[in-house]
C-alpha cells in the first residue's frame, strides 16, 4: 500500500512541474523542479582555466536540497507586468542603448537585461521567490556533468548558446550575440534535462550570494551554503551574449555592485528560485 501511495505521489509531482504554478503575487511563474543531490561545486576537475575565486581544483563537496527554478530567464513582458503593478522600477530601455531590451518593439519574449541586483531581487520577491544561491545555480547549470560545460569539455559556440564567439581578426563588437549585437529570444536553444533554458549564454544571472574570492574554502566547503554574510558586490554566473566562451564555464564567477553605473548591467538578467524546503537556504 505504501509503495503504491509513493508511486502515486511521485507521478503527481512529475505532472505538476509541467504546469504554470500561481504564486503569491497573483502572477504566474513557469518553473521546473530541480531535484537535490551531492556534487563538486566550483573548479571542475581538469579545468586549467579556473580563477582563484572558483575554489580549489576539483571543487568542494556540497549537498543541495530540491528547489523550483524558472524554466526561462525573466522576459521583458514579465518584468513589464511587475512595473505596471507598481512594484518593480523601470530598468534602462532600448532608448538608452540598443542592446537594452526593455521597451524595444518586438522584444517582449527576449530576456530582460540592463537590470541591477536590487531590481532582480524585487522582481523575484514579487513572484513569491528569490534569486538562486551559487550552489543552486551551478547544480542546475551542470545538468549532472562534472566538466566545465554541461555537455563536456568542448568549448561553447553559437551552435549551443548566445555568446560572443572568439573569431580571429574580428572585433568584439562584430561578434556580440553571435553576430547580432543583441540577445536572442528566450528558448532559442533546447533545454537541459531539468527543462531549464539558457542556463549557458543569453544573459548572465544575478545570484543571492555576496562575492568573496575565497568563498568556496571559507563557506561553501564548510557547509555554509548561503556564502559570505556581507560584501559590496553580488555574484553573477552563466555568461552572456557579450562574453567570450571561457566566461560560460559553469564554475566561472563575476561580481558587480548591487547598484551603480547603469552601463554595468547590460549583460545581466534574472532567474528566480523557490526552495522546496526554505529552511535549507534562508532568504
Amino acid at each position: 500500500m505504501y509503495q503504491l501511495l509513493y508511486k502515486y505521489l511521485t507521478a503527481l509531482l512529475a505532472i505538476s512541474v509541467l504546469f504554470t504554478v500561481p504564486v503569491s503575487s497573483g502572477a504566474s511563474f513557469d518553473k521546473v523542479l530541480v531535484p537535490g543531490g551531492h556534487y563538486q561545486l566550483g573548479c571542475s576537475a581538469g579545468d586549467v582555466r579556473c580563477d582563484t575565486d572558483e575554489g580549489p581544483a576539483g571543487g568542494v563537496s556540497v549537498r543541495v536540497e530540491s528547489f523550483w527554478m524558472s524554466s526561462h530567464e525573466v522576459s521583458v513582458a514579465e518584468y513589464h507586468a511587475c512595473v505596471e503593478e507598481g512594484v518593480c522600477s523601470k530598468p534602462f530601455s532600448y532608448l538608452r542603448t540598443h542592446y537594452c531590451n526593455y521597451g524595444a518593439p518586438g522584444r517582449d519574449n527576449y530576456p530582460l537585461n540592463c537590470v541591477n541586483w536590487k531590481q532582480a531581487l524585487q522582481y523575484c520577491q514579487w513572484q513569491g521567490a528569490r534569486l538562486a544561491y551559487d550552489v543552486e545555480w551551478e547544480w542546475a547549470a551542470r545538468d549532472g556533468a562534472t566538466t566545465e560545460f554541461p555537455w563536456g569539455r568542448e568549448v561553447v559556440d553559437c551552435s549551443r548558446a548566445v555568446i560572443d564567439p572568439f573569431v580571429a581578426g574580428k572585433a568584439d563588437t562584430e561578434t556580440d550575440g553571435c553576430w547580432r549585437d543583441l540577445t536572442w529570444p528566450r528558448g532559442s536553444f533546447p533545454p537541459n534535462q531539468y527543462g531549464l533554458y539558457d542556463m549557458i549564454g543569453g544573459t548572465s544571472e544575478w545570484l543571492m550570494d555576496w562575492y568573496q574570492t575565497d568563498a568556496h574554502r571559507q563557506y561553501y566547503g564548510n557547509g555554509v551554503l548561503t556564502g559570505p554574510p556581507e560584501g559590496n558586490r553580488k555574484v553573477i554566473k552563466g555568461g552572456s551574449w557579450d562574453e567570450k566562451p571561457d566566461a560560460h564555464r559553469v564554475s566561472n564567477r563575476f561580481a558587480k555592485p548591487i547598484t551603480g553605473n547603469p552601463d554595468l548591467y547590460g549583460s545581466n538578467g534574472i532567474r528566480c528560485v523557490i526552495p522546496v524546503n526554505e529552511k535549507e537556504l534562508l532568504r
